[in-house]
């Protein structure tokens, strides 16, 4: 009987040696980060072009709120914000880009759910921003709410929450929407300014990007007030790679926990040789070396934060009040000030 309780106790011992052991070991390279390393590149999956999230300009440069995304990504991952393919996906085309590998990132205004999460071979990371669905309608119309929307068509694209949403809205009251259906945002906005469909319907903001960049006077058309969903919208990445998953996930928790300390592109350097603030001292390298534990270089968020600046600035230059998008923060603003973006602790 001794004898059994002493191996016991040494079987235990062992395996709690093994398991701290295991903790302190930094993170073992996946494919995704073996494969982001050969080829020097991030490759990133985008929208074909929304206004103020993911869009080229006539020079081919992109940029928006998902846009940044990636570029704080290749920051802290490669050391520079320049090192990301685009490759601009349809809704229907998204997913499959993913689980393919065409891509290593998914950062296309897409809405995290239970579904995607877990039946799709992917991995929700954070929403980046909190959303909404909603209705667009010609000012002429003079409809004030999306009930009154009886029997109308409305564009709409396929493939995504927004459409089964519709479905959902339609049937619950009792409203006979017709769907008029395109695999492409180019092509259910031209058919709703064609007037082919009498409503427009996809996010909320969505809704504010296309109106300012296709409308040909924005004044003529109008975001009824209803919202009939919840589109927290994120990237994404494949299951099954932890390791990639943890660095996709803290540059994101990063970037809103710089905003909720003061962390900004302009004073970034100087609080990484300066600050006595313990947790911005561990979040931009100073002390703690948080990156290792990720497999990067000690200053991996402060790379990411010099390349797009933190949450809030990423906002503002993108879709905030004095870009063409006029989007208010509302649950988009950190914790403390009344909005959902909580950034997990960097320590």
């Amino acid at each position: 009987m001794k004898l059994h309780s002493s191996l016991h106790r040494a079987l235990i011992v062992a395996g709690l040696a093994t398991t701290v052991m295991g903790l302190s070991l930094p993170a073992h390279a996946g494919k995704t980060i073996d494969a982001i390393k050969q080829r020097g590149q991030l490759v990133c999956g985008v929208n074909t072009g929304l206004a103020g999230f993911g869009a080229a300009d006539s020079q081919g440069k992109w940029s928006g709120l998902d846009v940044d995304v990636c570029r704080a990504v290749a920051a802290a991952f490669l050391g520079d914000a320049e090192k990301v393919k685009y490759v601009p996906l349809t809704a229907p085309q998204r997913f499959t880009a993913l689980q393919s590998g065409e891509i290593d990132i998914l950062s296309r205004n897409t809405t995290l759910t239970l579904t995607r999460d877990a039946s799709l071979g992917l991995t929700a990371i954070a929403p980046t921003y909190y959303d909404g669905q909603g209705f667009m309608v010609p000012a002429k119309s003079a409809l004030k709410s999306a009930k009154q929307l009886k029997n109308a068509t409305v564009c709409v694209q396929s493939g995504t929450t927004t459409e089964k949403n519709l479905t959902d809205f339609s049937k619950a009251n009792n409203l006979n929407l017709k769907p008029v259906t395109f695999s492409d945002l180019p092509s259910s906005t031209a058919a709703y300014f064609s007037g082919r469909c009498k409503a427009y319907t996809t996010d909320a903001s969505g809704l504010a990007s296309i109106r300012s960049k296709e409308a040909k006077d924005p004044k003529d058309h109008v975001i009824l007030p209803d919202l009939i969903s919840k589109e927290p919208l994120g990237p994404m990445v494949r299951r099954g790679d932890d390791e990639w998953t943890a660095i996709v996930k803290w540059v994101v928790y990063g970037l809103i926990e710089a905003e909720e300390y003061g962390v900004t592109q302009a004073n970034v350097e100087k609080l990484k040789a300066e600050t006595d603030n313990p947790a911005i001292a561990r979040l931009l390298g100073k002390s703690d070396d948080m990156g290792k534990l990720l497999g990067l270089e000690k200053d991996w968020m402060a790379r990411a934060i010099a390349a797009t600046g933190n949450y809030g600035e990423m906002f503002d230059r993108n879709v905030g009040p004095k870009t063409p998008l006029a989007l208010n923060r509302g649950l988009n603003a950190q914790w403390n000030k009344g909005g959902l973006m909580y950034g997990l602790p960097a320590r």
